[in-house]
């Protein structure tokens, strides 16, 4: 399991992690999205927020998960989210799933002691650029899987996750309180609408945080999708930006300010993070030079495929090498600490 602590890169995983990890805001999609015979089994006073994460790392772009331990009919059981922040739909995500809730079960159960395994409830939610068209049953996996014999079938694990692709959610199907309804909202947008698009979700979204009772929270709140937006949404133009700017400062004057301040730290962290990219670059041209060189003078005029591969490698890497070069004997040394 990664470490709950371990900075959040990926900006989707950290809008849905910071949304929902408002255990009323969670409350409000299982109200509001679960089937009403699952629904009834749930215990929503009993929600408690999991620490940590079950999705492996090299996936981590790709998708977020949460869990949440409750009573499901009367018993301890998990409701599971997967959030999928690709731009189009996995297959797989059904095998993924399964994994994850193995290892939710391999985690929260003594083996010692425990005759049974707690009930996981998994759902998907999913906001792409196209349509979600791949079956939610894990059986469906499995290619003839429903010719086959009847004895056979009772030999696979099979199950379904509850799926809610946002990509096709009207205005209408979002469902929830302000919180809620404004996270699905932009979750949906993100991918699909332009900048000049994304200005209407933007003022929907603002004046509904303005009309909370607890005005800081909205404000927390409303900082939240703007850093969210800014981010990962369609780029916004000056203009648009300004647009936005003004139009609050009239109907959302605190929101005005949190987008302005938003816009110069963002600027800032991309004039840094482009000076350290070139301090980046400039070092690994630097290395890679000497590196060539002394290469070339040890053991002759290097072969196209190991300069194109020395050209793929990045500045610790290079340096690495510098520091190996004396110890090499042959060009087949070169070779095996490149993986050719």
């Amino acid at each position: 399991m990664k470490n709950s602590e371990t900075k959040i890169q990926n900006p989707h995983d950290k809008f849905f992690k910071d949304t929902f990890s408002n255990p009323l805001v969670a409350r409000d999609f299982i109200e509001n999205y679960l089937p009403e015979p699952i629904l009834k089994m749930v215990d929503l006073n009993e929600l408690e927020i999991q620490n940590g994460s079950h999705v492996d790392e090299e996936l981590s772009e790709l998708f977020s998960d949460m869990l949440f331990k409750t009573k499901i009919n009367q018993r301890d059981g998990y409701l599971y989210f997967l959030f999928e922040h690709k731009s189009y739909p996995d297959r797989m995500v059904a095998l993924q799933l399964l994994t994850y809730m193995v290892r939710i079960w391999n985690r929260n159960v003594n083996k010692k002691i425990d005759t049974h395994i707690p009930m996981i409830i998994p759902m998907v939610v999913c906001h792409g650029e196209t349509k979600w068209k791949i079956s939610p049953k894990f059986s469906d996996l499995i290619l003839d899987f429903d010719t086959l014999p009847e004895e056979v079938k009772q030999m696979i694990p099979d199950y379904r996750y509850q799926l809610y692709d946002l990509s096709q959610f009207s205005d209408e199907d979002i469902k929830g309180k302000a919180e809620l309804m404004i996270a699905l909202s932009v979750a949906r947008d993100i991918f699909k609408k332009s900048g000049e698009e994304f200005l209407e979700t933007i003022f929907k979204a603002a004046k509904a945080l303005a009309e909370l009772d607890e005005k800081e929270t909205g404000l927390q709140y409303f900082e939240t999708c703007m850093r969210y937006i800014l981010t990962s949404g369609p780029k916004l133009t000056k203009e648009q930006l300004n647009t936005v700017i003004k139009q609050l400062a009239v109907t959302y004057k605190k929101g005005s300010e949190v987008t302005m301040t938003l816009a110069e730290v963002l600027r800032e962290e991309g004039k840094e993070e482009g000076i350290e990219v070139g301090i980046e670059k400039g070092e690994t041209r630097a290395f890679l030079k000497v590196v060539i060189k002394a290469l070339t003078k040890k053991f002759g005029i290097m072969p196209a495929e190991y300069r194109e591969k020395l050209t793929q490698l990045d500045s610790i890497t290079l340096e690495t090498l510098t520091e190996e070069i004396d110890d090499f004997k042959t060009i087949e040394d070169v070779k095996k600490f490149l993986g050719l």
